[in-house]
């Protein structure tokens, strides 16, 4: 059979999702408490790698197994044997074709930004943090113009190793909340460190230090060196990933976090 999860996890003390061989990551952890489960090795496929750092919120995941056991044991079972800062926080059986990854169709990334002459104390860790005032109005105009089917090279890693640097931009909005802002980007894909270039040109020009067109413009240019500083990892959350209806899965209900 065939299990999907929905985990949450804090990435401030792993190497980001992906297994590595002498540094903790969230994947290897998860596999971990499932094997003890079933008493054999568990090998789990996610949505997305995040990155060092990087958090969930609905990091979904999928695995096969041949020992049946009721969800329970996969939810609240497996719980007991993670760390306080990985929980799955949903289970179900899906159909044999679901494959976390290849299915999806969308995925959700909110980015938290503090902005205030101050650091935060609480949040250390799960927020980045602007102390220079923020022109959201202008930081929106500025995203507005990046929305639809773009070559966004100007916002991709250096060590992006993605055939394409084509990807669909479907949502991309940035709100305040009292000294909060948030970020959120959804796509159908996304290229490496993405949304966080994408967060540090948006917060140049929040700044003052660029117009909004100067999004446009970097688009169309498809030059990383001209863009906007990487955000750092800290802000950033897999807020949730869509799937078609028919596998039945629907992503966690989104907070502002803090």
């Amino acid at each position: 059979m065939r299990i999907a999860l929905c985990v949450e996890y804090d990435g401030s003390g792993y190497c980001g999702w992906q297994f590595q061989p002498r540094s903790p990551s969230v994947q290897e952890t998860l596999e971990a408490a499932l094997s003890k489960i079933v008493d054999q090795p568990v090998r789990v496929v996610a949505a997305g790698r995040t990155d060092t750092g990087v958090h969930a919120l609905g990091q979904v995941v999928h695995f096969d197994t041949d020992r049946p056991r009721p969800l329970r044991a996969w939810l609240r079972g497996a719980n007991t044997k993670l760390p306080a800062d990985v929980r799955i926080v949903a289970a179900q059986q899906v159909a044999e074709d679901f494959h976390a990854r290849y299915s999806a169709f969308a995925r959700h990334y909110r980015y938290l930004l503090l902005n205030r002459s101050q650091a935060p104390a609480i949040g250390h860790g799960r927020a980045s943090w602007e102390p220079r005032p923020l022109d959201v109005q202008a930081m929106q105009a500025a995203a507005q113009q990046l929305l639809g089917e773009h070559d966004f090279s100007a916002f991709r890693a250096a060590s992006c190793q993605s055939h394409s640097s084509w990807r669909t931009l479907s949502r991309l909005d940035v709100t305040r909340h009292g000294a909060w802002l948030v970020v959120d980007v959804v796509a159908n894909a996304f290229l490496h460190h993405m949304v966080r270039n994408l967060v540090g040109t948006l917060i140049d020009i929040g700044i003052g230090d660029r117009p909004p067109a100067w999004a446009g413009q970097l688009l169309h240019g498809r030059d990383r060196t001209r863009a906007g500083a990487t955000a750092p990892a800290a802000g950033l959350y897999l807020a949730a990933v869509h799937y078609p209806p028919r596998f039945g899965l629907t992503p966690p209900p989104l907070t502002l976090l803090l």
